[in-house]
């Protein structure tokens, strides 16, 4: 069972997979601090810090007027929280936008870095063929031959 263990886990694809939930994780972070830190400031600055979180209607119950999301939650009414739904949309958009962005210039620095492999593979002198190594190694043996 121990050796079934290693050998499971000595395979590819469960390193793969590891690697991928650990850059997954590092990416995350990354596009979580472009939309909070960068996106995020300037939608504000435009919309006037316009935050939908806390509309809400009321559908049943007792809910003071003017009470905020949490505390019509905790007064135990039926609460229809379009709000908190649009906001969650606005970020999911602002999100895939970003990671949209971000795929897109990863992207293009590997196709520089392939341009640039490419080029220096087609800079790189090509040396002689087989058929002409084998027509030169002839043409010494026969010369060799006529010299003696």
């Amino acid at each position: 069972m121990i050796q079934e263990f290693k050998t499971f886990i000595a395979r590819g694809n469960v390193i793969d997979l590891a690697v991928g939930i650990i850059i997954g994780a590092a990416f995350t972070a990354i596009v979580n601090s472009l939309v909070v830190d960068l996106i995020n400031p300037i939608l504000g600055l435009l919309t006037g810090g316009i935050d939908f979180t806390d509309k809400y209607l009321a559908l049943s119950g007792n809910v003071p007027e003017g009470a905020s999301l949490a505390a019509a939650r905790d007064s135990g009414a039926a609460i229809f929280a379009y709000g908190s739904f649009l906001m969650a949309v606005l970020n999911f958009l602002i999100v895939a936008w970003a990671v949209f962005l971000l795929v897109k210039v990863v992207n293009r620095l590997q196709r520089a870095a392939m341009r640039q492999e490419a080029a220096k593979e087609a800079v790189a002198p090509t040396g002689p063929t087989q058929e002409e190594l084998l027509a030169q190694i002839r043409d010494l043996l026969a010369d060799r031959a006529n010299a003696a």
